[in-house]
């Protein structure tokens, strides 16, 4: 019989906080305004039922699917987050590897500790797409992008809610900066200092920018931060490859969606023409099921990387990947979910409380 106290991500999470600073928790903690997206994250999955079949053969469970056509051993991988050498040394090259131990895809952050050639370097047979935050200097968004595609890299993931910063209290109050040694060295030394006080993104992104990125690179381009049909059918138009269905882990504008509940709406929008992915609230087996039921091709996980940095660096973030691995493939079995991952919302029923 196991003695390890972590069964669960929140055993994780519970150790996390409890060996952070006040910084580093207000920081990885942190939601906008009064949290209510940050909370309703979690909170929605639980309104969400599920309907088990039963007297079907799961003794076989394959849990493989494919994103953009690359294999991955299961629907689950890493979310772009940036500042991760504040929870572990050379934390974005210890998550990088853990997915790629797990065989998954990580989304490697433009704000990252490391550069993105690191990054790769780290472990570079696994599948690595990158999230980029276009500045206003499209010069130097250009150079990235050829640093990106050069570098391996197998898709961009543009982010497209963060014009401005949302307001955060607890960063406000602790007045939040990054140690003097972690630096977003993807920007280069001569940018530190700009991106540290404008975080590095363009209010005037729109999107005729998506053509101009398309333009100078062949990387298929996923939009991070969808949250409305509306905008779902305009990323079909103009030809963009997926979307990343997010509210930013509930820091940017308070009061959206959660993202579960964003889903069904875009994966209907989105149709046949793009992949469907999300983050946001992902935090059991189980969450991830209800995700792929209502058609979300992969989730992505955020924070629970953050805690398995804080208990055990790689191996943490391994661990992280492999209680939800595990819980899926018993959440598939008691369900009576068959053989590949095609779920059907047939299977399911979803309940709102207001």
């Amino acid at each position: 019989m196991s003695s390890d106290p972590v069964v669960c991500i929140k055993d994780l999470e519970k150790y996390a906080l409890a060996h952070m600073s006040r910084n580093e928790r207000g920081y990885s903690s942190n939601g906008a305004g009064k949290c209510q997206t940050l909370r309703e994250n979690e909170a929605a999955f639980k309104r969400l039922r599920l309907r088990p079949r039963f007297l079907r053969d799961v003794s076989v469970r394959d849990l493989s699917t494919t994103v953009l056509g690359q294999r991955v051993d299961m629907p689950i991988g890493v979310s772009p987050m940036g500042a991760l050498g504040l929870f572990s040394p050379n934390g974005d090259l210890a998550a990088a590897k853990a997915a790629t131990r797990l065989k998954t895809c990580m989304i490697s952050s433009t704000s990252s500790n490391s550069t993105l050639e690191d990054v790769m370097k780290s472990s570079p047979e696994g599948l690595k797409w990158f999230q980029l935050q276009v500045r206003p200097d499209r010069d130097s968004t250009k150079k990235m992008v050829q640093r990106v595609e050069l570098a391996g890299y197998k898709a961009l993931v543009v982010t497209v809610d963060a014009s401005y910063v949302g307001r955060r209290y607890q960063e406000l109050k602790n007045g939040f900066k990054l140690p003097p040694h972690l630096k977003p060295l993807n920007y280069g030394k001569n940018v530190v200092q700009d991106h540290v006080r404008n975080r590095g993104h363009d209010p005037a992104l729109c999107w005729k920018d998506i053509a101009w990125l398309r333009s100078i690179c062949s990387l298929p381009i996923i939009l991070k931060g969808i949250l409305t049909a509306e905008d779902a059918r305009l990323a079909v138009q103009h030809g963009v490859d997926g979307i990343l269905v997010s509210n930013h882990g509930g820091r940017q504008l308070d009061g959206v969606p959660a993202t579960i509940e964003a889903l069904p709406e875009i994966v209907q929008a989105a149709g046949e023409k793009l992949e469907v992915y999300m983050d946001g609230g992902v935090r059991t087996g189980t969450d991830v099921l209800k995700a792929l039921a209502l058609g979300a091709r992969a989730v992505f996980v955020g924070r629970p990387v953050i805690w398995g940095l804080c208990y055990d660096g790689e191996e943490g973030v391994a661990k992280v990947l492999n209680i939800l691995k595990e819980e899926f493939s018993l959440a598939m079995a008691l369900s009576g979910t068959l053989y590949k991952i095609l779920l059907s919302a047939s299977y399911f029923h979803m309940t709102y409380r207001w």
